[in-house]
């Protein structure tokens, strides 16, 4: 069991974790010794749970304990404890470089280097024989992390303006560090190797039983290709969404339904990444929603689940997509009013975070134009510019150009959406109405009229994956020589769900009275 060895009841010396310079990257504290030792057992023996509580507990421990502000041991000096063995030591600066990433700055060359272990990794798991079980958590921050650290190189690369002679030539020599198309061809390399598409296909067909034992493989086998290749379909979603090819993203995760319980959701990193690009890709391609439906989804889980993981290292992260999430969702249902697909407890949270600025997104103005730039700037992904920098004099800063062309293109159909807005109003008011007497009301002639009603179709309707045009409007209508006739949408009210809700409130207020002693 990985708690065969107590982390916490170590012994400890003052100078354990520094040399003459603060950090000794060659001296392995007795605990680490230990902790390297043990999970080299573990993975041998395919002991996932304990991997598990090793990777998840216990390296946080020792980090919080001798490594607040310091690299782990280097990979040389831990390799005596663990037979050299050439797969652990890959795996074990996999984790070495995350905790520089997390915990400290990395300079440029920890960046490279970074990248050629994953170029290592991965390149044994495609072509080597790989006899592990790894639990998914760390197979899903393997994905993660390399996606992580592609932007992260991206955006230090985009800053050129203070950049050494030294780090020029550096970033001139290993040119293909983390270019993007290494990444993405290493990414569909292990969806296809993986051949996970495939296997998804025959689970449809009841051939294959891959969700039903969360990827891993009972039978001794290995899961670590089958489920890489699996996360690495949400690892090109997020990689396509920050170069804003949102189309191409959404096909890679064709092969997940996300309407069904899956793989990706028994990792809650993985889950709320894989639905938060969903959605944002679905927004800017006007599918608003199939972004509104998945958003409240996962903001329902959220509210209900978060609790559970306040121990977690990820608590932050996942309280700050949480945030992003109502801020897409306030965008998402001011642009298209669909409050009938959100569920009660949502829309209380999202009404008292954003309540007064979707009110005022409303209006056709400038305040309203600056709330959509404001919550569009705090929730969209970091984009990158994946093109290599010019060398050449004067040195320029880039590393915003591609936020600032989205955020362009975004508020741009922001602006037409908002000439849109009058017309909305009318035809919720009439059930039928002429085209000349609207044309008055709106104080634009006919020829006009039809061109925003046609204008009002169009950014009501868009393409899905499979491209069939699907709507979008809370009010729709059709033109019948020159009548407008409304059609009637109003949603069939539920009561189940509101009374469900208010029978376990009676249960609650019921228990709280009967703890109460009477005199």
């Amino acid at each position: 069991m990985a708690t065969t060895y107590d982390y916490d009841d170590a012994p400890t010396r003052h100078d354990e974790q520094t040399g003459p310079d603060g950090y000794d990257p060659n001296f392995v504290p007795d605990s680490v010794k230990s902790f390297v030792t043990h999970l080299y057992r573990h993975i041998r023996e395919k002991n996932v749970y304990d991997i598990y509580e090793m990777y998840e507990t216990s390296f946080q421990t020792l980090s919080d304990r001798f490594f607040k502000d310091s690299p782990w041991p280097s990979v040389d000096a831990v390799a005596n404890y663990v037979d050299n063995d050439h797969v652990f030591c890959l795996l074990y600066r996999e984790m070495w470089f995350r905790h520089l990433y997390a915990r400290l700055s990395p300079t440029l060359k920890q960046r490279i280097d970074s990248w050629d272990n994953y170029c290592n990794l991965f390149q044994v798991v495609l072509h080597g024989v790989v006899n592990m079980q790894l639990p998914n958590q760390w197979l899903w921050d393997m994905v993660d992390e390399f996606v992580y650290q592609f932007q992260s190189f991206c955006q230090y690369r985009a800053k050129m303006k203070n950049k050494t002679e030294q780090e020029i030539d550096l970033l001139r020599q290993f040119d293909q560090a983390w270019n993007v198309y290494g990444v993405l061809n290493f990414l569909q390399a292990l969806v296809e190797k993986s051949m996970i598409i495939q296997i998804l296909e025959r689970e449809k067909e009841g051939l294959e039983q891959f969700t039903a034992t969360d990827g891993y493989d009972y039978s001794g086998g290995s899961n670590v290709l089958k489920v890489l290749g699996y996360f690495s379909t949400v690892g090109l979603l997020r990689v396509h969404c920050l170069l804003g090819d949102y189309h191409t993203g959404l096909k890679c995760l064709l092969p997940i339904d996300i309407n069904q319980h899956g793989v990706y959701a028994t990792v809650i990193g993985s889950h709320i990444s894989t639905i938060y690009h969903y959605g944002f890709a679905n927004l800017m391609l006007r599918r608003y929603v199939d972004a509104i439906r998945e958003f409240n989804k996962i903001l329902l889980y959220i509210y209900k689940t978060k609790q559970y993981h306040q121990k977690s290292s990820q608590y932050e992260q996942i309280l700050k997509k949480n945030e992003q999430m109502y801020a897409l969702l306030a965008i998402c249902l001011s642009l298209c009013p669909q409050v009938k697909l959100i569920d009660e407890t949502v829309n209380a949270q999202l009404r008292e975070k954003y309540g007064e600025k979707m009110a005022r997104m409303q209006r056709c103005d400038g305040e309203a134009f600056a709330i959509y730039d404001e919550l569009f700037s705090y929730a969209c992904p970091k984009f990158i510019t994946p093109s290599a920098p010019s060398f050449e004099e004067p040195l320029v800063n880039y590393n915003q150009d591609a936020y600032r062309l989205q955020l362009k293109l975004f508020l741009y159909e922001v602006k037409q959406q908002q000439l849109l807005s009058g017309v909305r109003t009318f035809l919720k008011v009439y059930s039928a109405i002429s085209v000349g007497k609207l044309a008055n009301y709106m104080e634009v002639d006919e020829p006009t009229l039809r061109t925003i009603l046609m204008t009002y179709k169009h950014k009501t309707h868009a393409v899905d994956s499979e491209g069939k045009i699907i709507s979008n409007a809370d009010v729709d209508f059709y033109i019948d020589d020159d009548m407008i006739h409304v059609v009637d949408t109003k949603p069939v009210r539920r009561y189940g769900d509101y009374f469900l809700r208010q029978i376990v409130k009676l249960e609650g207020v019921i228990n709280d009275l009967d703890r109460i002693k009477l005199e």
